[in-house]
């Protein structure tokens, strides 16, 4: 059964042709992999494993799955999009498929001037993710056609979600509100990551969740100076303080939960400062959601509390970015956007350090959802948590 409604699938199938008909453009070729999953699934409501693919819209006319055979029957199962075409270089690498009809480029090009009449101009998205082989193969079978980037358009398409995205990400919230409770239970001395990360992933997938946003991140002492660290045989030592992570994804779509936890239980006093510093610049920066803001308002706030308490030389990432069907994706409210935030996106507040010679690293994330009053938690749990 696949994740993606119709009614949803058709208004974005319509928004590219829109963009199509507006860039004068006769259809538009979609990267993605399992890497690259959000551009995709954005159409599909899948994604292949092991292979690569692309979407290919025209501008009139049904859109196809160009992929590889091994993915093909799970396509015509899952995805919104069941017309295929594959081709080797979509394929894993020296698997042989003897029943599986494969073609090439230039033979699609000669389909397509046939149903399309003469392909002039098409607009590529995700080009700069693709394996050069790929791209060198699609062009050298499109000859004498121009290649135009959309990519960023594209992309665009998917900052303000619909009401049912926000429904999935809700939903994906909820999930890792039962995360964070199933690993805080589990936190003691003793215990090693993965058991903590396993805790996490049951509450989730227990409760219906589709798949993760990320790799359950644990990271206890030393090793949580690692970012995102994916959850080891290391056991949690008394005293310590673990950074965990969690991105439930419902239909697709991602909640998320961070946060600093003390091994011990409770957090000693110089715990609670680091965690009043990061609580601190989360407060700040909630306060900066209000549509019309750019990206650069928004983060200055909480990385002048930072330079004040020398934690700067510390961070590695901006306090906002957006969350859908990726956890982290464009567009990112960093010091130098001018991106502008406006009501219908979901963000996160991220606030973090890494490599403290006396913390190591430190995270604390939730969701928001921008309406035309301001920020509304995704999970009012842990806002309260964090916040209130």
């Amino acid at each position: 059964m696949g994740y993606l409604i119709q009614s949803e699938h058709r208004r974005r199938l319509e928004a590219v042709r829109e963009l199509l008909q507006a860039r004068q453009l006769d259809m538009a070729l979609i990267y993605y992999d399992e890497f690259n999953i959000g551009n995709g699934w954005y159409l599909t409501g899948w994604c292949p494993q092991f292979e690569s693919g692309a979407v290919l819209v025209p501008r009139c006319g049904e859109p196809m799955l160009l992929g590889g055979p091994e993915s093909e029957p799970f396509a015509k199962l899952d995805s919104a999009i069941t017309l295929t075409r594959n081709f080797p270089v979509f394929m894993v690498p020296d698997e042989e498929y003897p029943n599986a009809e494969i073609i090439d480029f230039p033979k699609l090009f000669a389909e397509l001037n046939g149903l399309l009449g003469k392909v002039r101009r098409v607009g590529m998205v995700g080009g700069g993710r693709m394996p050069a082989a790929c791209y060198r193969q699609i062009a050298e079978g499109f000859a004498g056609v121009e290649m135009v980037d959309i990519t960023d358009a594209y992309v665009a398409l998917r900052f303000a979600k619909s009401d049912w995205e926000r429904r999935q990400i809700r939903a994906g919230f909820r999930l890792a509100d039962r995360c964070w409770e199933a690993m805080k239970a589990e936190i003691a001395p003793g215990v090693s990551e993965i058991q903590v990360a396993a805790a996490g992933e049951y509450a989730a997938r227990s409760r219906g969740a589709s798949g993760f946003g990320f790799t359950a991140i644990v990271g206890s002492g030393p090793r949580s100076n690692a970012v995102v660290p994916t959850a080891s045989s290391k056991k949690l030592a008394a005293g310590e303080m673990v950074m965990v992570g969690m991105a439930p994804k419902v239909n697709g779509y991602a909640g998320v939960v961070g946060d600093l936890l003390p091994v011990s239980g409770r957090y000693t006093a110089r715990q609670k400062e680091c965690l009043e510093h990061l609580t601190t610049a989360m407060r700040l920066t909630r306060e900066q959601l209000m549509p019309g803001r750019v990206g650069k308002e928004i983060d200055a706030p909480a990385r002048a509390w930072f330079a004040r308490h020398d934690l700067l030389r510390y961070l590695v990432c901006p306090f906002v970015h957006t969350i859908g069907l990726q956890e982290a994706e464009s567009p990112f409210f960093g010091p130098n956007s001018v991106d502008v935030l406006k009501p219908g996106m979901t963000v996160c507040i991220d606030v973090s350090f890494f490599g403290h010679p006396e913390f190591h690293g430190a995270r604390i994330e939730t969701g928001y959802e921008i309406t035309e009053r301001g920020p509304v938690p995704m999970s009012p749990k842990m806002d309260a948590h964090f916040c209130g």
